[in-house]
């Protein structure tokens, strides 16, 4: 008992050490990327990674030497690999065993950055997260995730390394919250301001804006834990839109194990479309198929180009524009909707193809509906805006900006351009030339958006359903939105007429603001840009690094609210009604 007692101790002790390390060393990295180091200071960094390897493997033993924790499998693999890196890195680092040539392979920087960042994660994720509603409410905590990303990626782009010349504070400022945001909105060129350093840093924002900070580290303290409170798996039930709370975190490891899947598919397929004639470096075809891929998925409408997927050649690569095309559908459909249609794949499948080929029965029973109300409405929606916006599109712009390509490269063109504006944010037209009509199409596809739960912004597809069914139901004098002999529930309905007028709230607030500090600039323009803020959508007719600070500050403050919706902030700052047992008489009021 004494042994396990000191044991304990000295457990919880390391713990803390090695958090509090780790956390230090993570600051050091940046800090050596971020800055030019002289020799004595570079000496003195390496040492303190060292000792973190160190510290590292220490902690690790020790937890497992605790008879009382019996870790799950997975953790046990993670660590045994973990320790088996860093053991080798020290080994190299200090010369044990110079002549074998294995070690040889481990000694380059990358491998000590990311062990780093390893150890940090792991002492991190043996904290309990506790999310409790009596601080944090989840549209609270939602908030505060992206605020505090958003200032960490401003600092992290203001080092003198993540530029060539330097950068302000407020386009930093922009520009992180633009990653973050998953809009695609620039102040300055991604590809030539920013070094390798910065555009990693960018890449790395849109990837956790994306899917949200709170799901990376949800899912890794779950990891090593093994487990997690009720209060947690509730607020988190809420973040993920699980309907059960013990698949919770089945939801976090499937957003994660698809999201990376999806994105390394994406990167190969853009990297197989690069021939060594038009980018000679490996590393520079490697980077730029991830990164477009990840943006892509992510809807986050950053590039490398200059002008997107419109620069030179680019705009007749129709084999990317498909990818990336496919990319952001996905990621704009929502994960909800992603993991229903595997279920159904999956079931046609195993139900029903499987027994066709082997000659079986067919099973008679009744079974539920594999695709719920919620996947048919968004997929009917989504299916719809994109054709009838990849036809009017082929039809306006056919003498116009689609003049250049060819039958097919028309077609492809047409359906990228229409799918775009749903808060993807590439271009492979020149948007400035665009029709008027055009632009009025491409108005109503930035405002509507993607899908709920999904990596997009704009109102949501489903949002826009609802508004148009409930046109159709009053039309027919019902008191009822009817669909699919379902019923929309009075919530769902009132949340998204909240939605809808608190978007035409934002952006005419927008649009008036811009207006006052930049009355030079052409109305058109100013409602484009507010549009695609909001909508997160990163499309613009040229006008973004033209705005003054203000006006900036503006879009930041749109892009953020379009990011986290004016409703969920609502939800936030506003206090619950806690007593609401009551009814008044119902009284009608004149409305037409």
């Amino acid at each position: 008992m004494e042994k396990q007692g000191f044991l304990s101790l000295i457990n919880l002790r390391l713990r803390q050490a090695a958090l509090a390390v780790s956390i230090v060393a993570v600051f050091a990295v940046f800090y050596d990327f971020g800055f030019n180091q002289n020799t004595t200071v570079q000496f003195w960094l390496n040492s303190l990674y060292s000792f973190t390897l160190a510290v590292g493997i220490v902690a690790t033993i020790i937890r497992h030497l605790k008879k009382t924790e019996r870790p799950p499998f997975q953790v046990l693999i993670f660590d045994f690999l973990s320790v088996s890196l860093f053991s080798i890195l020290l080994i190299d680092k200090f010369k044990l065993l110079s002549s074998v040539e294995f070690f040889q392979f481990f000694n380059s920087a990358p491998w000590f950055y990311a062990a780093i960042f390893l150890v940090f994660i792991r002492e991190l994720a043996t904290r309990q997260l506790n999310l409790n509603r009596t601080f944090f409410n989840p549209a609270q905590l939602f908030i505060i995730s992206f605020l505090g990303i958003i200032f960490l990626g401003t600092t992290l782009l203001l080092l003198p390394n993540a530029t060539h010349d330097g950068i302000r504070f407020l386009d930093a400022l922009f520009t992180s919250t633009s990653a973050v945001c998953v809009t695609g909105l620039v102040v300055v060129d991604t590809g030539t301001y920013f070094t390798l350093f910065g555009q990693c840093i960018i890449l790395a924002l849109f990837q956790i804006g994306g899917l949200g900070i709170m799901t990376f580290a949800s899912y890794f303290s779950y990891f090593f834990r093994g487990g997690t409170t009720y209060e947690n798996q509730s607020m988190l039930s809420d973040m993920t839109s699980s309907s059960k709370l013990g698949e919770v975190f089945n939801t976090l490891k499937n957003i994660i194990l698809i999201t990376v899947s999806i994105e390394a598919i994406g990167a190969i397929i853009i990297f197989s479309n690069l021939h060594l004639s038009e980018m000679p470096s490996f590393f520079d075809r490697a980077f730029f198929s991830i990164f477009h891929s990840v943006s892509a998925f992510c809807n986050a409408g950053f590039s490398t180009l200059p002008d997107s997927l419109y620069t030179g050649f680019f705009k007749f690569k129709y084999g990317i524009h498909s990818v990336a095309m496919v990319l952001f559908i996905f990621g704009g459909l929502g994960f909800p909707i992603v993991f229903n249609l595997f279920k159904y794949l999956r079931y046609l499948v195993i139900k029903r193809l499987m027994p066709f080929l082997l000659g079986e029965k067919n099973e008679t029973t009744v079974t539920p509906w594999m695709v719920n109300l919620s996947s048919r409405i968004t997929l009917i929606t989504s299916l719809t805006l994109f054709v009838l916006g990849s036809v009017v599109f082929f039809i306006f712009e056919y003498d116009n900006t689609l003049a250049e390509h060819s039958g097919f490269g028309k077609i492809i063109t047409s359906m990228f351009s229409a799918a775009t504006p749903r808060t993807a944010g590439f271009n492979t037209v020149d948007t400035s030339a665009l029709n008027f009509s055009t632009l009025m199409l491409i108005f109503l596809l930035m405002w509507v958006g993607a899908s709920p739960a999904s990596t997009g912004g704009g109102i949501k597809t489903s949002t826009f359903a609802i508004a148009t069914l409930n046109f159709w139901s009053l039309a027919r004098g019902k008191s009822r939105i009817e669909i699919f002999r379902r019923e929309i529930a009075d919530l769902t309905v009132r949340r998204s007429f909240a939605i809808i007028s608190l978007s035409l709230v934002i952006i005419g607030a927008g649009v008036f603001a811009i207006a006052h500090f930049d009355s030079d600039k052409d109305l058109l323009g100013i409602a484009f840009e507010c549009f695609s803020a909001y909508s997160t959508v990163g499309l613009s007719i040229g006008i973004t690094s033209e705005l003054s600070d203000p006006s900036k500050l503006v879009i930041i403050g749109i892009m953020f609210v379009g990011r986290v919706s004016m409703l969920t902030i609502l939800i936030a700052i506003i206090r619950k009604e806690k007593f609401n047992k009551y009814r008044y008489s119902k009284e009608e009021i004149l409305i037409n």
